[in-house]
């Protein structure tokens, strides 16, 4: 798993998520790779996810353009790590 300076990808989602969304530790950690985001997770709505795109970025030290999002990048808890983990260089 690729490595960032705060620990890896996927922890630095889930601490995305909670922190923009105000969710609690507990809610974050249950997230799994199925887990449904938008649509199903109430606190991410279309204005929400401005943010957590920007925090990603900030945190990674990557850069997301507007075409870089689609339907799927925020399906899942799993397809937005993914994505994140696809814009870090290698």
């Amino acid at each position: 798993m690729i490595q960032t300076g705060s620990g890896s990808i996927e922890e630095t989602v889930r601490a995305v998520l909670r922190d923009v969304l105000g969710l609690s530790d507990e809610r974050a950690a249950a997230f799994d790779d199925d887990t449904p985001l938008f649509g199903a997770l109430p606190e991410l709505d279309s204005m929400a996810v401005a943010g957590v795109l920007t925090e990603i970025e900030d945190r990674l030290g990557i850069l997301i353009e507007d075409d870089d999002i689609d339907g799927d990048t925020l399906e899942s808890f799993g397809s937005l790590v993914a994505f994140a983990r696809a814009k870090v260089p290698a």
